[in-house]
């Protein structure tokens, strides 16, 4: 329904309460003879007279009070939508919807969370963490603004921005015969009993062909889906990993795991903010991506 109609509705409404033709003409901004052109169309397309003009003043038919009250109604439902919708455009300016993995990790997300508060107090943040495949999934479906995801890919529908590159270490319990050292070369990790991630992770892939180019051939024990399951079970003496020293910090300070550094300088991990092409971001969501990449990048050297 267009904005005539919307006009013509309210112009029979006001006919129907103010129960004149001139009167209403006039509260809507439209010549007498004008109203009455709409009033005779209405009539002719429904097939029933809507106003008796006998009387005077002028009198309003069973069909016509039917149709009134049709007016009454849409003109109230389009006044509560346009209410509606503009509330929901509001949270929308104001909230910036963010698929993460989950390592990029739940304390940092909250030290960012309230420096974006602090920055811009009527805005919010909408954070959910997500498998890798589900984070692209979601800004591709515009369930999320940005995406932040390990190994980014860009594609036809998908721009990257390099976010920062995280150092890769060797991550043992501190009762481990390496767990002494400062660094360790990768030929010394042959035979280790060695826990890894799922197959179809990026940074699986990543370690796997990093192993490969080494000509390093380990015990593999398990493998996960998740950091923090592998961090749980190197923690418990089931084998060492190779992850992120970035995500393993708390682990350190607790003493329940030691990060060791690879003389590999190619082991790292990059991290990348994803979204939509040509996605024009609101003003909120632009001063979140620039807090991200304000955010400390560390490069290698993070443990030594």
């Amino acid at each position: 329904m267009n904005s005539m109609d919307y006009e013509s509705l309210k112009l029979f409404r006001d006919v129907a309460q103010m129960r004149s033709l001139s009167r209403a003409a006039a509260a809507n901004g439209v010549s007498q003879s004008a109203a009455t052109q709409q009033v005779q169309e209405l009539e002719r397309a429904f097939g029933i007279g809507l106003l008796d003009r006998t009387n005077r003043p002028l009198t309003v038919t069973a069909a016509g009070r039917l149709y009134a009250t049709f007016c009454r109604d849409v003109l109230r439902r389009r006044d509560e939508f346009l209410i509606e919708l503009e509330q929901v455009k509001q949270q929308s300016l104001g909230t910036v919807r963010v698929a993460s993995i989950y390592s990029v990790g739940l304390s940092e997300m909250v030290e960012m969370e309230r420096e974006f508060a602090r920055r811009a107090p009527a805005a919010r943040l909408a954070v959910e963490y997500l498998r890798p495949e589900k984070v692209y999934a979601a800004v591709l479906a515009d369930e999320a603004d940005l995406g932040l995801v390990s190994y980014p890919e860009p594609s036809r529908e998908i721009t990257v921005i390099p976010w920062r590159k995280e150092e890769m270490v060797l991550a043992a319990s501190p009762q481990h015969r390496l767990a002494g050292r400062a660094k360790v070369a990768p030929e010394e990790l042959s035979g280790v009993d060695f826990i890894g991630f799922d197959e179809e992770l990026p940074i699986a892939r990543e370690v796997n062909r990093f192993l490969k180019d080494h000509g390093i051939e380990v015990n593999h024990t398990l493998h996960f889906d998740n950091l923090q399951m592998i961090k749980e079970a190197v923690a418990h003496r089931a084998g060492v990993s190779i992850m992120p020293a970035r995500i393993m910090l708390e682990e350190m300070a607790q003493g329940r795991l030691v990060a060791i550094a690879i003389d590999a300088p190619e082991l790292y991990r990059p991290l990348g903010i994803i979204h939509r092409k040509k996605k024009r971001f609101h003003q909120v969501a632009q001063a979140f991506i620039e807090l991200l990449c304000e955010s400390p990048k560390p490069e290698l050297g993070l443990i030594s």
